[in-house]
């Protein structure tokens, strides 16, 4: 009852797309893969079979075209070499592409420059030999938190150690919270609230259109008053499981045609110089925006009652 809501939602603003057309683009990625759940769920192949069928079989309608990012070891290592080529499988034949997101989402800030690529190098084997054998390489990787390097050093030697690999870096251009609304998401979940769980979703949904209110004209600023091709950063889980279709409904009524991310990297913005070094994550507006020498804007926050929600469970 739920999906068909969301498609009927999603009709209505197909119909809803205001005249100026879909002059708009987006790539739409998800982080995190096989899922952010519980490692024991993820241990348990039926579960993680479940929950990665689940996901794919609502985006499948949808084609986003999207682009996934997998740790490989999020699978306890008992089931990897079974479960995980299985998993990702999955994805692949539903027409979604792989890139590395390392093994276990090490931090980059918290680890050397030869253990975070040890960890890059443990990330690859299972999706390489998975896309192999559909005739396809591994060619992106995304980096953990958005954290590309906390002085100038170590940030170029981790890029030299990456393009030395054949890696493309996915940059992300709009960034959110959705991992902050997921966490509060599963603890609904986990108690059977649905009055709850609708709530976090509607609160969701209205943070994604502020957000976008912000990064729509803020990229423009970059590009003499042209939108550029923008990199959406999701995660696999069960809120954008239940809710992404409102997402993907928002990005149409916008005005947005959803490409691959070798065409939205395509986008002349993406050769811009990064100059930003800081021990944070951020988006690649801010970053390019930094360059520039201009103030950076950020993007809004999440409600207070989500934020003091995950503070009170983490």
């Amino acid at each position: 009852m739920f999906a068909r809501s969301i498609l009927a939602a999603l009709a209505a603003c197909l119909l809803s797309t205001p005249a100026w057309g879909q002059s708009r683009a987006v790539a739409v990625t998800f982080d995190d893969l096989p899922y952010q759940a519980a490692d024991a769920e993820l241990c348990d192949p039926a579960r993680a079979m479940a929950l990665t069928e689940g996901f794919v079989d609502m985006l499948r309608p949808l084609e986003s075209r999207a682009a996934v990012f997998v740790n490989e070891g999020k699978v306890c290592e008992a089931q990897r070499a079974t479960l995980l080529p299985a998993l990702l499988g999955v994805w692949l034949d539903a027409g979604l592409d792989l890139g590395n997101h390392t093994a276990t989402h090490i931090n980059i800030h918290r680890s050397t420059v030869e253990a975070y690529l040890a960890d890059v190098d443990a990330g690859a084997p299972a999706s390489r030999a998975a896309l192999a054998a559909r005739g396809r390489s591994l060619r992106f990787f995304r980096h953990p938190y958005l954290f590309t390097g906390e002085t100038p050093e170590k940030k170029a030697a981790i890029a030299a150690g990456l393009g030395e690999r054949g890696y493309q870096v996915a940059p992300v251009t709009i960034d959110n919270n959705d991992w902050m609304f997921a966490a509060v998401y599963r603890r609904a979940e986990a108690a059977g609230d649905e009055t709850l769980k609708t709530r976090i979703g509607e609160a969701y949904v209205a943070h994604m259109t502020a957000v976008l209110d912000h990064w729509e004209p803020y990229s423009a600023e970059l590009t003499g008053g042209r939108e550029p091709a923008q990199v959406l950063l999701l995660h696999a889980h069960t809120l954008n499981r239940d809710w992404y279709p409102r997402i993907h409904a928002l990005y149409l009524a916008r005005g947005y045609r959803f490409v691959t991310l070798d065409e939205a990297l395509a986008d002349p913005v993406y050769a811009h110089a990064d100059d930003y070094v800081r021990a944070n994550g951020v988006s690649w507006l801010h970053r390019w925006t930094f360059s520039e020498g201009r103030p950076i804007r950020w993007e809004p926050e999440p409600p207070k009652w989500i934020v003091e929600a995950y503070g009170a469970q983490n």
